[in-house]
């Protein structure tokens, strides 16, 4: 992160290039800076506004797209052009992702080939990269019009179990949003730091931090020693989120209405 300096007169920030830490989630994602002031970390949100952006693109007929809490209405009116749970998709093939393949409202296209999977949205294909760059553009747009400066740096987390496949196309997604993505960082690392744990130098710790959230539950094993973090394993279920308890609620119900 970097340090800001502020325009009293104005409230834009004077330094030529600001660094964003963002959490690209499977549900909602956000964007934050450490406050020139204070040294701590700030969600960005305007004024009554939630810093969290739902994680949902939806594609007018015309083939724009729109991102966030309007998108987010389309899930029950258009669900065939309205994207979710993308992060579910990221740096997969239809193979590893098939018998999932019904959970998704959206096409996803069934070539059974080790290739990365392609979503269908009318005559037009999207890679689930270009379909976080959507989401990662939002999240730029929001901090510029906040910070009233340029964003063209960004810190992303990504889950600890995330591959190599998973963490370049999240690298690929943020490049195609126009961000130059210096660092990804481990969600349980983020995490830890958020409540200060490794910020003493001098701390040696062995910690685990559980992660629930829309697309999975998992444990990682982390080890702090002098202001390093190292993922000394992890574990989880990756169909075990949020999005699988809605839908967990929803069959059962079916099932009580016959």
């Amino acid at each position: 992160m970097a340090k800001i300096g502020i325009n009293i007169a104005t409230g834009s920030l004077q330094q030529a290039e600001v660094i964003v830490g963002i959490d690209l989630g499977t549900t909602n994602s956000l964007v934050a800076i450490i406050h020139p002031e204070s040294k701590q970390p700030v969600a960005l949100r305007e004024f009554n506004s939630s810093s969290l952006v739902p994680s949902v693109v939806h594609f007018d007929a015309l083939g724009n797209a729109e991102v966030g809490e309007q998108a987010k209405l389309y899930l029950e009116s258009d669900p065939s052009n309205t994207i979710f749970s993308a992060k579910r998709l990221m740096g997969k093939s239809y193979k590893d992702v098939k018998e999932n393949a019904g959970f998704f409202t959206y096409k996803v296209i069934d070539d059974d080939t080790d290739s990365l999977v392609k979503v269908q949205i009318g005559d037009r294909f999207y890679s689930p990269i270009e379909l976080s760059s959507f989401i990662l553009k939002e999240l730029k747009s929001r901090a510029e019009h906040i910070l009233k400066t340029p964003v063209t740096k960004a810190v992303i987390t990504v889950p600890a179990y995330f591959n190599d496949a998973q963490r370049q196309a999240t690298r690929d997604a943020g490049k195609l949003a126009g961000l130059d993505v210096l660092r990804i960082v481990n969600e349980p690392t983020a995490a830890s730091l958020a409540y200060g744990l490794g910020l003493n130098k001098d701390e040696e710790k062995t910690i685990a931090v559980y992660d629930l959230g829309g697309g999975t539950f998992d444990v990682s094993i982390l080890k702090i020693t002098n202001g390093i973090f190292e993922v000394l394993s992890t574990n989880g279920d990756t169909y075990l989120g949020g999005d699988d308890f809605d839908r967990a609620i929803m069959e059962f119900w079916l099932n009580q209405i016959g």
